[in-house]
């Protein structure tokens, strides 16, 4: 396994192993665009993380792990400290894996398996993971799928004002604020939005509301904080909002994400 941090430098494609693990504890880091000759899986033991990819942006919180297809460009994001954990497999050992950037709900059995493969050493023989990888797949097929990904816009004249809203996850203004930061009318970021998300502007702004919500949450901040740095008028409403977009609580959700 590898041991990294915000600063090393690591080169999956660079190993010859047919699975490759990472288990570290990293703390603000971002990875920067790049993909792999291999395909990954990553997921977070603790903390949270985000991925952004073209067109979309995922978050992974402690119940989540993302399939990233070889070859598909994507970055992570890391804002606190996180319990990493990525695998990485040769594509000739995958013809039951996920052709497409996949979000599943990770259950007592597949966190176990993630987590001693991920410990692997890099030089363990094929014939010892053979067992454990196919339990590993047999258990991803059944995993459930998820929806923790949100759909980005396009359209260049939002390109900077995307940039910057992924970048330092902040709140995404209202309407009328986004369309005096780019220079174009109300009525058109609205409809470049309905265009290019399938949703209304204030929709998504909404999704990505509930999207920076798990991630507070997950990074053990209080329902109080978090509904105060996503602008909702009291912790009774971010309750309401939280349970309207996800059937739980945010109080069940912390307790499911530790």
């Amino acid at each position: 396994m590898a041991i990294i941090d915000a600063n090393s430098q690591f080169d999956a494609d660079s190993i010859d192993n047919q699975i490759v693990g990472i288990a570290a504890m990293v703390g603000t880091h971002d990875s920067g665009m790049h993909r792999h000759h291999k395909h990954q899986l990553l997921f977070a033991a603790s903390g949270c993380m985000s991925i952004s990819l073209d067109g979309a942006k995922c978050i992974l919180p402690p119940t989540r792990a993302a399939w990233i297809p070889a070859g598909v460009e994507h970055y992570a994001r890391m804002s606190n400290v996180v319990a990493y954990r990525s695998l990485y497999f040769d594509v000739d050992i995958c013809t039951s894996a996920p052709d497409a950037v996949t979000v599943f709900s990770i259950n007592s059995l597949l966190r176990e398996l993630i987590e001693r493969m991920a410990m692997w050493a890099w030089d363990k023989p094929t014939g010892e993971q053979t067992h454990m990888t196919a339990l590993f797949f047999e258990e991803l097929q059944a995993a459930p799928k998820e929806e923790l990904a949100l759909p980005l816009p396009g359209d260049r004249r939002l390109a900077n004002w995307l940039d910057g809203v992924l970048r330092q996850d902040y709140l995404p203004q209202p309407l009328n604020q986004v369309a005096n930061t780019v220079g174009a009318s109300a009525k058109t970021v609205s409809r470049i939005f309905s265009k290019e998300t399938g949703m209304p502007y204030q929709s998504w702004r909404q999704q990505w509301r509930l999207m920076m919500g798990i991630q507070s949450l997950s990074e053990g901040n209080s329902v109080a904080d978090t509904a105060a740095s996503l602008d909702f008028s009291s912790d009774s409403a971010f309750v309401a909002f939280f349970r309207q977009q996800t059937g739980e609580t945010p109080g069940k959700y912390i307790i499911e994400g530790r």
